[in-house]
């Protein structure tokens, strides 16, 4: 493809990513075919290079033994407590990127997603009608001609549809958002329809993220909100744009939110929430590429935050949440840094809810992210009561010593923040981690924190030797009860995991 051969031989590429097949670890590993594979050093989301790299040759996914299910159901008492662990995907391949949602129709009825490289468009979504006791999988179709490239989006709206989204493109260089429909929890689907078409000619829609208004009160109630990174056709400008549709997805429109940036200069990982108002909140990462890899691997970045109060019309001028320095690209094969330890590429976007509750914090604004001290990396989370025109100090969520990354948040009903994130604190090494997750009533003190991983994941176990456990995890309330999913590799590949926390309010 005409985008793998210009950065492999133009001077954007600097460094090659090695998945390299350990023998000791030889069922882990298989699913690479040779001991060398290449990914180029990209601006873009790892899903998206991987998904190109099997499309046009250069990585190839052996056979694997498929990974034995664990059926216990998720529950504990009493309340505060972690609920046991179950998996999820099942097949032979891996399975990474984890978003997850409930019905606000039905608490019983969840839907979560992953880069799934059994499915052939590797996007794999997973339905619940049992709280998660069982799951069915679909996955996702294609438009004519075209291939899926990652990054799943899951949603579901007030009158209990259930949505779908991915990246697809015909040629790896372009590409466009689409997304599926279903009225009957995933039973069946609709035809996929493009949702988010590239602003900049011969683009790429890039880190879609879908959100949707399931506020009875909104005057948007029921609109789809989906934030991308919009790329050109060189990877060297992007833009944030944030598409919505109010009529169940059968027309859309596309609103950038600010302005072009050109490297070195680079916006990207979006997310959304929606307050109880129809308001609508975005915020990504801006980096410049002037780490010692020449990417923006150990340096200061900027969480940035913009909103709409118009329903995604028009967007404010974007203010910054905080300012972080991420993890350096020790291995030369991560653009945003690399986990270390290993060549898990890690990126940092600025997670954002707001409280929707009648409580004393309602309206508030939480942001979870990383920051990189030198020695690790550390989950914090910043508050705003203002409605996000500013924000407070970052505070950890734990004191525990060793590297903590991919969090996610989201908050209850009732104004619970709930935090989870991969961990490797069980580790004297700092290599294998378990999720873990920890509550807060007011994003500034954070109590027990509960490991909800029974057992740890080895990294070098992700099926790619070490280089890519996804670009993120993800969280969600359904009542009292805080669902998180995760990659995990106890199995011996990437898999996806579902535990979570139930709450006593």
């Amino acid at each position: 493809m005409k985008k793998i051969a210009r950065l492999l031989c133009g001077p954007v590429f600097i460094g090659l990513l090695m998945l390299v097949a350990f023998s000791a670890s030889a069922n882990a590993q298989s699913t690479i075919s040779q001991g060398k594979q290449l990914l180029p050093k990209s601006p873009l989301s790892t899903g998206v290079l991987v998904a190109q790299g099997i499309h046009n040759g250069t990585i190839h996914l052996n056979g694997h033994a498929p990974a034995p299910g664990i059926s216990p159901d998720l529950k504990c008492k009493p309340a505060p407590c972690a609920l046991k662990d179950k998996q999820v995907s099942q097949g032979s391949q891996p399975n990474n990127e984890t978003p997850i949602v409930a019905n606000p129709k039905n608490s019983k009825q969840l839907l979560t997603g992953a880069n799934d490289y059994n499915c052939p468009n590797t996007q794999g979504f997973y339905s619940s009608s049992t709280a998660g006791k069982k799951w069915s999988l679909f996955c996702m179709q294609n438009l004519t001609g075209q291939f899926g490239e990652g990054d799943p989006g899951v949603g579901y709206d007030l009158n209990g549809n259930s949505y779908i989204t991915g990246i697809d493109s015909p040629n790896g260089s372009t590409g466009e958002i689409i997304f599926q429909k279903s009225s009957n929890n995933g039973q069946t689907w609709s035809a996929p329809a493009i949702a988010v078409n590239p602003l900049m000619s011969g683009g790429l829609t890039d880190k879609d993220w879908l959100q949707i208004d399931t506020n009875p009160s909104s005057p948007h109630a029921n609109a789809l909100y989906i934030s991308v990174t919009q790329f050109n056709s060189s990877d060297t400008a992007d833009q944030i744009s944030v598409s919505h549709s109010t009529d169940g997805g059968a027309t859309w429109k596309t609103v950038a939110v600010d302005t072009v940036q050109n490297l070195p200069k680079l916006d990207q990982f979006s997310d959304l929430a929606v307050g109880k108002d129809g308001t609508v909140y975005v915020t990504w990462m801006r980096c410049l590429t002037s780490g010692p890899a020449g990417d923006c691997g150990g340096t200061k970045v900027n969480l940035m935050f913009s909103k709409s109060t118009d329903g995604g019309n028009t967007w404010s001028n974007p203010v910054t949440i905080a300012s972080v320095q991420l993890v350096p690209d020790s291995c030369g094969c991560a653009y945003y840094g690399n986990v270390p330890n290993t060549d898990e590429r890690v990126n940092n976007p600025a997670v954002v809810d707001v409280d929707n509750s009648s409580g004393s914090n309602s309206g508030h604004l939480y942001a979870a992210f990383y920051n990189y001290t030198g020695t690790q990396m550390q989950v914090e989370v910043s508050t705003s009561s203002n409605g996000g025109s500013s924000w407070g100090s970052p505070v950890r969520v734990t004191t525990a010593a060793n590297d903590e990354f991919f969090p996610w948040l989201s908050v209850s009903p009732t104004g619970v923040v709930g935090v989870t994130w991969l961990d490797r604190r069980n580790d004297p090494n700092n290599v294998n981690y378990e999720e873990f997750g920890v509550l807060s009533t007011n994003g500034s003190t954070f109590g027990t924190n509960f490991q909800l991983a029974s057992k740890p994941s080895n990294p070098f176990n992700d099926g790619f030797g070490g280089s890519f456990i996804g670009d993120y995890t993800g969280n969600y309330w359904d009542g009292k009860t805080l669902y998180a999913v995760w990659t995990d590799t106890r199995n011996g590949i990437d898999q996806e995991f579902i535990g979570g926390i139930r709450n006593n309010a």
